[in-house]
This record gives C-alpha cells, structure tokens and sequence, in this order.
C-alpha cells in the first residue's frame, strides 16, 4: 500500500482554513454598524456660515450628535442638559417669546448682514419709516462690519443668532453654547461698541432649556416667533406676501431673512407687506432693553 501523500493533506486543510476564515470576516463585516451619516437637511455651508432648515416642530428638541453626554448625565461644566430651566417664561418654545406683549408688531430679519439684500431691506424699510429687529450670524458681523452700523444707524435693534447659525447649538454644553454667543456678541460689539444685544434666536427655532438658560444668564432675551412664511426657501415674493399679511395680528413677531440664500423674493415682498400691514398695526422694532 503507497503512503497517502503528506503535501496532499497540508493543501487540503489549508484550503479549509482559508474558506473558514472568509467566512468569519464576511459575517464580522455584515455585523458591523455603518458609520453615522449626516441628518439630511440639518444644514447646509452658504458663503461660509452654516445655514439650517426650520425643524417641522418648533417645540422638538433637535436631533443628532451633541456634546453633552448620555441622557441625565452632567455636563463639562456641571449641569444637567434635561434639568436647566429658563429664568423666566416666555409663550414660546421651552420659555422663548413668541410675540410682542403689546399690541404693536415686530418684522425681524435674520441670517445677516449680508452686502447684496440686508441694504436692499435697509432701504425699504426706511422708505417706510419701519423700524425692525435685525438677528445677526457672528462670521457675517465680523465680515460685515460696516453694514451693522448702517442697521444700528437707522434705530433697528440687533439680535445675536449665535456664531455660524448652527442649529444644534441648544444640544451643546451649557459651557459651548455661553462661549458662541459671547464670540458673537464680540463681532458684533467690535462693529457698534456701544449697541445693545438685547435678544438671542435659536438658529431653525431649535430650542432647549439650556440655550434659553444661558441666553438669558447672558442677559438676553430668547426670541422666537408667530408668523414664520418660510422665506428661507425661496417661495417666491407672492407666497411670502400672502403668509404674513394673512398671518399677522396684533403682537406677532414675523420671522424673514435678510441673508442665507437669494432673498430677492423677501425683499419684493416686503415692498407689498408694508403696505398692508402699516394700515393695521403700528410696527415697531423690539425694545433694545430687551422683552418684559
């Protein structure tokens, strides 16, 4: 009888050992999670400053990753994310004012300044003898300088919208989000020295009890909404038009955009709301002292 070859033998188990351990690594891979993509839609990179969409819910805390650990767990600095209150309650989301307290009306502008539309508001505004409420992105302040004293010139009262309009802001630390809106409030002051910060928003109204908290610890007022056209995507100056004349009563603040996108259509609108809107309300910036 031959001898059964001894190479044969290695080859054949070598094979077998192979084929396992293809096996096992294709198994390992298919029970590996993917990698965590970006939401889509949480935001969008426009001439260097982040610009978000508006969640669907005012009142929903945003989604996403965040800075401030498990659920219930302390911050770097100490604090409970789900225990922090705001100092005082407002009617809108998690404490925020939603409207004006008196019967006048508020127009605010938000996502500037920008060089091509915020002059173009400027303009209309005052060819209306309107006083409004500017919310300013600290990148576009620190760009823009000699457009916020043209809006601090004219009597409009300025609003901080944190530093590059990140709307998962209200997921950071207490201690991220205190440090955004004092390097925005900076931009700003560098520009106007002298004008008074009397309000924060919420980039997309994405709203937390500690962003109000910390605003409010800043000496700010957490500004929110009534009237919301959703100019930010670009409707047309006809739909916009018709959202806030039908919208607007006696205290509502109405939310626009001065900068972010092609807001030629809010300023051809505005030329349309004024109007309509001068013969009903008295319109009027928000107090620089900030909201009672």
């Amino acid at each position: 009888m031959r001898p059964r070859s001894t190479g044969g033998t290695v080859g054949v188990v070598t094979l077998v050992l192979a084929a396992l351990l293809g096996s096992t690594y294709a198994l390992g891979r298919s029970m590996t999670p993917a990698p965590p993509r970006q939401p889509i839609g949480a935001s969008t990179q426009i001439g260097g400053a982040q610009y978000g969409e508006q969640p669907a819910d005012p009142d929903a805390a945003p989604t996403g990753p965040d800075d401030t650990g498990p659920t219930g767990a302390p911050t770097a600095d100490g604090t409970d994310p789900d225990s922090a209150q705001p100092a005082s309650g407002g009617d809108g989301p998690f404490g925020s004012h939603a409207s004006t307290g008196t019967g006048e009306v508020a127009l605010t502008f938000d996502d500037g300044p920008d060089p091509t539309y915020t002059p173009q508001v400027l303009d209309v505004l005052r060819a209306y003898g309107v006083k409004a409420t500017f919310c300013v992105v600290g990148e576009n302040a620190q760009d823009h300088p000699e457009l916020l004293q043209a809006i601090v010139a004219d009597g409009h009262t300025l609003c901080n919208h944190s530093w590059h309009h990140d709307v998962l802001l209200g997921k950071r630390s207490p201690a991220l989000i205190r440090a955004d809106l004092i390097r925005t409030n900076e931009a700003i002051h560098a520009a106007v020295p002298d004008a008074r910060i009397s309000y924060f928003r919420q980039p997309g109204g994405a709203w937390t009890y500690p962003v109000v908290s910390v605003a409010e610890g800043l000496g700010m007022t957490p500004l929110h909404w009534t009237v919301d056209p959703n100019d930010w995507q670009v409707p047309g100056a006809a739909k916009i038009t018709t959202v806030v004349t039908r919208d607007t009563g006696p205290g509502a603040v109405v939310l626009m955009h001065d900068a972010g996108g092609d807001r030629q259509g809010t300023v051809d609108a505005l030329r349309r709301i004024l109007p309509d809107l001068l013969a009903r309300f008295r319109l009027e910036a928000l107090p620089p002292g900030g909201a009672n």
